[in-house]
């Protein structure tokens, strides 16, 4: 059976670090707002390139103190929108509706899979107080205009950067080079097992330039207390516990090449896969390396897509065809694991029934159409091989 993602091997890649890690923490005595936790602040914070990086319980939790600090700071109120794109994992919408504040869904670009810069502005209203962009399956969803937007209609920019840690920013711009988690004004980073940074556990953590903004998260973390026994907001307990800062700290230099594994992976599905009944999201299909002498792609157009290439981690492979279940059913009888993200879009679970009614075509096409191949940086070439040869005979 070839795994969707064997997280043994991952982890076992790095098991003398991951031990000497556990060892060290165990030693010190000290298990929750130590030295590890502070240690791997510093440290993520440094990678991604922001000020401030502040530990908590999980991803959920990380997106949603960011907007409960906003609401204690004054900047937003119950009651007030976020747009959000409804293509996505729910936790980016669950974490702005538990905060009183309005989840406004806007439709992906088919070709990204990312939210539309260019339907945005017509969800703003008076109320619309931030964008909440979602890196999805790892690929930067920043654009230029969307930054033009938040600036011109005074709006904060929030990253939920779950899928996408060490994904670099690499269109023309001014933030050429920056990495996700430091082109808004806040981002929320989940750490679960899973991510292309991974804890054995859950953990998440918050990303930003903003003292202010960071010391109200880090208060509101901690039971809204900032001084031991003296409680100044309704806070909640998230932490990141001392045992996964020191794991992530292990694991955190090696992020960039486990990543580039990820992309050399992704080049091989691109330039490999060719089936008439499966679509590879467009504007990626083109990487500079992989493009043939016999290729007719003019020079600025490879360009475009190398940036586009570039600026993905890959956490997640996505294809599209409308015979999904068929071809989920028989990559497992040919022993491939594959997984679906999602089988059902935000507006249509049960826990949103007031949107039953709504209809959002694009999203609907993709959830019913998504299916997610093995790309783990422990995947054999043999083993893409395989899953190329099986696609490509369906």
């Amino acid at each position: 059976m070839i795994k969707f993602l064997d997280l043994h091997k991952v982890n076992s890649q790095y098991a003398t670090e991951i031990n000497d890690a556990l060892m060290r923490t165990l030693a010190s005595g000290w298990y929750l707002l130590g030295n590890e936790v502070k240690e791997f602040e510093k440290e993520y914070a440094s990678y991604i390139g922001t000020e401030y990086a502040v530990g908590c319980a999980n991803g959920l939790d990380a997106l949603t103190l960011i907007l409960r600090a906003y609401i204690e700071l004054g900047v937003m109120q119950p009651g007030d929108e976020v747009i959000v794109p409804a293509n996505t994992y729910i936790a980016t919408i669950l974490a702005i509706s538990e905060n009183g504040l309005v989840p406004v869904l806007v439709e992906p670009d088919p070709a990204t899979l990312q939210i539309d810069p260019d339907r945005i502005e017509e969800a703003i209203t008076p109320l619309t107080r931030a964008i909440m962009i979602v890196h999805l399956y790892g690929r930067c969803a920043y654009t230029d205009k969307i930054g033009e937007i938040c600036r011109r209609h005074s709006l904060k920019l929030i990253e939920d950067n779950a899928q996408a840690h060490g994904c670099l920013f690499k269109e023309q711009s001014d933030l050429k080079g920056r990495r996700t988690g430091s082109l808004g004004d806040a981002a929320g980073h989940s750490f679960y097992p899973g991510k292309n940074l991974g804890a054995l556990g859950d953990g998440g953590c918050v990303t930003t330039s903003d003292a202010t903004l960071a010391r109200m998260v880090r208060t509101l973390a901690n039971y809204g207390s900032e001084k031991k026994y003296v409680f100044d907001y309704k806070g909640r307990n998230s932490r990141l516990d001392e045992l996964q800062a020191a794991i992530l700290r292990a694991k955190l230099p090696h992020l960039d090449a486990d990543n580039s594994r990820r992309k050399e992976i992704a080049a091989r599905y691109i330039a490999g896969i060719s089936h008439p009944d499966i679509t590879i999201p467009q504007d990626i299909t083109i990487p500079q390396d992989i493009t043939t002498p016999q290729d007719t792609t003019t020079p600025q157009e490879i360009t475009i897509s190398q940036a586009r290439f570039d600026s993905n981690v890959f956490h997640i492979f996505p294809i599209l065809t409308e015979r999904r279940d068929e071809l989920q059913t028989y990559l497992h009888s040919h022993g491939v694991q594959t997984l679906i993200h999602y089988p059902i879009p935000p507006h249509r679970q049960k826990a949103y029934k007031e949107w039953q009614d709504r209809s959002f075509p694009i999203t609907e096409h993709i959830h019913r159409c998504e299916l997610s191949l093995p790309i783990s940086p422990v995947l054999t070439p043999s083993e893409v091989d395989t899953i190329i040869t099986l696609i490509n005979r369906f």
